[in-house]
């Protein structure tokens, strides 16, 4: 309920306010599991990557935010869990495992943090590490001007979102070559998707 009622709120705001162009909603799967995998700007990241589709999305939440009850407690209501940046956090890709386990959607940020320049950074392994252990296909995704919402420079920028078509890792989790290697491949794909989210505003 609050999660439903937190979307039709971004909908408001991202779609009327800030005119959002949309691209590639199609290619979200109906249903079963799947990562939807986006570069990071921007704290708006997380609720406006899925505002558009009609699919719950799971986040990894740094687990800072979850010292504050009351904050904790809007983070399981939003489908947020906990992970330890800076380290392999075990318990938080067992966690991941098993909401692709369970035929949902995983939201995760390749780079591991916001990009301070808008361009984009390194992939972490992790997306592929967790893309072999469970088949689950990647949705690549791209964000453009969420950095500027509200900013000293533009107050009420255009936005885009554009969603790619499914990707799929077939290496083994053990193959640290091959992870990054498909890491680096998924983020050529959104760099793509980026450039084209830009030119269509």
């Amino acid at each position: 309920m609050f999660y439903a009622l937190t979307k039709i709120i971004c909908r408001a705001l991202f779609g009327i306010i800030f005119r959002t162009k949309v691209i590639g909603a199609e290619n979200i799967p109906a249903e079963g599991a799947f990562i939807l995998a986006a570069n990071h700007l921007s704290n708006w990241d997380p609720p406006f990557l899925g505002t558009f589709i009609g699919r719950i999305v799971n986040y990894m939440g740094k687990e800072e935010l979850f010292k504050n009850p009351v904050m904790a407690q809007i983070c399981r209501w939003l489908h947020v869990f906990p992970v330890k940046r800076g380290a392999a956090d075990k318990t938080a890709i067992k966690t991941a495992v098993k909401v692709l386990k369970s035929g949902d959607c995983l939201g995760i940020f390749p780079e591991g943090t916001r990009s301070k320049t808008g361009r984009l950074g390194k992939a972490e392994p992790g997306v592929s590490l967790i893309a072999a252990m469970t088949k689950a296909p990647i949705i690549p995704a791209a964000i453009v001007n969420t950095e500027k919402i509200f900013s000293a420079e533009v107050k009420i920028p255009r936005l885009a979102v554009v969603y790619g078509t499914p990707m799929n890792f077939t290496g083994s989790p053990k193959d640290k070559e091959a992870l990054a290697a498909f890491a680096q491949q998924l983020m050529t794909e959104i760099a793509r998707l980026k450039a084209l989210g830009e030119s269509s505003i």
